[in-house]
């Protein structure tokens, strides 16, 4: 049986509202700047994963949102057909790397490639807005990982100035202590299980059992 994981989840949310707050804060400074508007969907074409927690978040709040029907059967199909772009985008990614492209090209040819969200209705709005991911809620600000700068092509935020800029790097290592709680409390086999991740559209597909999440012994096969 899979433990309670509300106390993980709850923290998560604590981390979701301090970056809300983050986002407020530059677009209450700079509103001129920030360009987010109802309707805009730029960044639900962008490629990124999930760590364990969110995606796990995710799915619970999709299983919660969606009973059976059309509406949710539609989404996973949307999933499914993403999921198989994204395998074969990586696979090519994969095979340019071993040809000797260099890792900062391929992160810079990934980044150009647009990839519609599953949850994305035909409105351009989300359909799980609420539980949305974080990187999903700090677009649109100044934002760093690894030392490099990143914005949204729409904002107007304007080059060789300064504005607060939110540290991506910081968040996942948050995200990633959250993670390794889940697999500590739920005493997983897996010793890798916290440091997957997925995009968004396996997070919907995948069924997070107590097979997935490596609970108990392993099966023998017979």
């Amino acid at each position: 049986m899979i433990p309670d994981l509300t106390p993980i989840f709850q923290q998560y949310e604590a981390l979701r509202a301090q970056t809300d707050a983050v986002f407020a804060t530059v677009r209450s400074q700079f509103p001129q700047c920030v360009t987010c508007k109802e309707g805009c969907s730029d960044c639900c074409h962008a490629l990124f994963d999930l760590s364990l927690v969110e995606a796990m978040y995710l799915n619970r709040a999709f299983q919660a949102h969606f009973g059976y029907g059309p509406e949710r059967s539609a989404i996973l199909e949307r999933a499914s057909e993403t999921d198989r772009q994204l395998t074969r985008l990586k696979r090519d990614l994969f095979r340019e790397e071993k040809a000797g492209k260099s890792a900062e090209d391929i992160m810079a040819e990934a980044a150009r490639v647009k990839s519609r969200c599953p949850l994305l209705g035909e409105d351009d709005r989300c359909l799980l807005y609420e539980a949305r991911p974080i990187t999903c809620r700090i677009y649109g600000v100044p934002t760093s990982i690894a030392g490099k700068g990143h914005v949204c092509g729409f904002a107007a935020f304007e080059k060789g100035q300064s504005y607060p800029t939110v540290h991506l790097d910081k968040i996942q290592d948050r995200l990633a202590d959250l993670s390794r709680a889940i697999a500590d409390t739920v005493e997983s086999r897996f010793k890798e299980l916290h440091e997957v991740y997925v995009p968004l559209s396996m997070a919907l597909l995948t069924r997070y059992d107590e097979a997935y999440l490596g609970i108990g012994p392993a099966k023998r096969e017979e």
